[in-house]
């Protein structure tokens, strides 16, 4: 879909749809064709813009808007009950917008976990810039104009964040996609899943070990499920007076006796947070069981890297590259 409304130069904006919708809604029978539809907008300007090529082949596309053989245009009757407010209708535009693009590959492509990350300052997942590019610059204004993505409040990061008041409807209808996609068509792609499904296990269940080690007074951000680039899972705190997250956790499992496997990127997170950062290492077999605790190791850089006496080392896969010159 989107790949088919990126030559357009304006896709809408609330203000535009709710007058569109209200006009559709209207009690007096009026008919109206897809170019009449066009008319009630010629010669306007809102928010700015003149040129509307796009708006109602958005509505389409997203089952908003309905078009019969007579070219007779309707609103869709479960989107009728939405128009008490811009902010209703925006609502409930987001949802099929979300709903229609969660499986659209230019998207999943924009939305893609090598483009998103979590701010655990903010609470907030975050959107590169660049993820768009000059030929989706229409959605992205569409995006902004319904205020679904905002401009990170801390100007010098270049990234969106998306808006809380979609949080909910993000996770419900879009992570799961981009969790999916994930890993591709590899070789070993059934062991990857597999080690996949281990880790968000073992990190749900931290999940909510933290959440009552806390008396669920705290909410606990579970970065990983938004972004594998962070260095760590789960951002938490220490204790219910922490003010800020004080408790950057990695999560590893292990069935039998403990392991795991550390990458480059973690050790070094690892050691700049130092007393900040732990490894809470859950066994499989175990965490199913009442009261079980996972092995909780504070500054893992200290207490394992740097102690070869107490843990093996072992280098599973080396790196070779061409030198230069």
């Amino acid at each position: 879909m989107l790949k088919d409304l990126r030559t357009y130069d304006n896709l809408g904006s609330p203000q535009y749809f709710f007058e569109l919708f209200k006009s559709l809604n209207n009690n007096n029978a009026t008919i109206y064709s897809k170019r009449d539809l066009e008319q009630l907008f010629y010669n306007r300007n809102i928010n700015g813009r003149s040129v509307f090529d796009g708006c109602l082949d958005l509505a389409f596309n997203i089952g908003v808007l309905l078009i019969d053989d007579t070219n007779t245009v309707s609103l869709n009757k479960t989107f009728q009950d939405f128009l008490l407010s811009e902010k209703q209708m925006c609502d409930k535009f987001v949802e099929y917008l979300f709903l229609s693009l969660k499986d659209d590959n230019e998207f999943q492509n924009i939305f893609s976990s090598k483009n998103i990350s979590y701010d655990v300052i903010y609470h907030s997942v975050q959107i590169t810039y660049g993820a768009f590019g000059l030929k989706y610059a229409s959605f992205k204004q569409l995006l902004i104009d319904f205020e679904i993505i905002k401009i990170h409040p801390t100007t010098e990061i270049k990234k969106f964040i998306i808006n809380s008041r979609y949080k909910k409807l993000f996770d419900k209808t879009i992570l799961p996609e981009i969790k999916r996609r994930k890993i591709g068509i590899e070789e070993f792609q059934l062991s990857l899943e597999q080690q996949q499904i281990y880790g968000e296990e073992a990190e749900k269940f931290v999940l909510k070990f933290e959440h009552d080690r806390l008396n669920g007074n705290k909410t606990i951000d579970w970065v990983a499920e938004y972004s594998v680039a962070e260095g760590y899972d789960i951002a938490s705190f220490n204790n219910e007076l922490s003010i800020v997250n004080d408790r950057f956790i990695e999560v590893k499992s292990f069935s039998g006796r403990p392991y795991f496997f550390w990458s480059r990127n973690e050790i070094d997170i690892a050691r700049i947070k130092k007393g900040e950062y732990y490894l809470y290492l859950v066994d499989r077999d175990k965490m199913n069981n009442i009261d079980y605790t996972p092995l909780i190791i504070q500054n893992p850089y200290v207490e394992i890297y740097n102690n070869e006496a107490n843990w093996d080392q072992r280098i599973e896969k080396i790196r070779f590259a061409i030198k230069g010159g």
